[in-house]
């Protein structure tokens, strides 16, 4: 989440200083409705469906905002609708069940790659820090809760299909 991301610069820091390995371009998302460094300003009743990040006046906002600018990133938002959408990915794709918060970093991914801003053969890593069992009514509540039992295989046809019946 974009205020981890003052925690991990540290650390690249630290590990760079030591073993000259070079650093990274640190780049956060916020969610739209919580976008308080986005905005420049607090929001007073932040809304989004990831609630680990449902943050209106981040504590370390002016460290998120130095370890942006010392590695020459940025810090953009994403809706609520990319979040879930890359929460879906992932799990759909890849079998990767995580937090709608930790979601919000596939989605401005997903949005760079999109727009541009992130080129094909860029190497981009995500960190997920939250299990998708830290938030499991988002689970129940964006996916299609599957049919449990069907006893009769017309019924079974017409799910298939979407609920049209042939």
């Amino acid at each position: 989440d974009v205020l981890a991301i003052s925690a991990y610069w540290k650390g690249f820091k630290e590990w760079n200083d030591a073993h000259n390995a070079g650093l990274p371009r640190m780049h956060g998302f916020e969610a739209e409705g919580a976008a308080a460094i986005v905005q420049g300003k607090a929001i007073a009743n932040p809304e989004t469906i990831a609630t680990a990040i449902r943050i209106g006046n981040p504590a370390s906002w002016g460290l998120a905002e130095a370890a942006r600018d010392e590695s020459k990133g940025y810090i953009h938002s994403v809706t609520d609708d990319e979040i879930v959408n890359a929460y879906k990915k992932i799990a759909a794709q890849d079998g990767v069940f995580i937090e709608p918060g930790s979601a919000a970093s596939l989605a401005g991914v997903i949005q760079h790659v999109a727009n541009g801003t992130i080129k094909k053969g860029e190497t981009v890593v995500c960190v997920f820090t939250g299990n998708g069992l830290k938030d499991p009514d988002t689970a129940m509540n964006v996916h299609e809760i599957p049919i449990s039992h069907v006893d009769d295989i017309e019924a079974m046809r017409t799910h298939l299909r979407g609920g049209v019946k042939a």
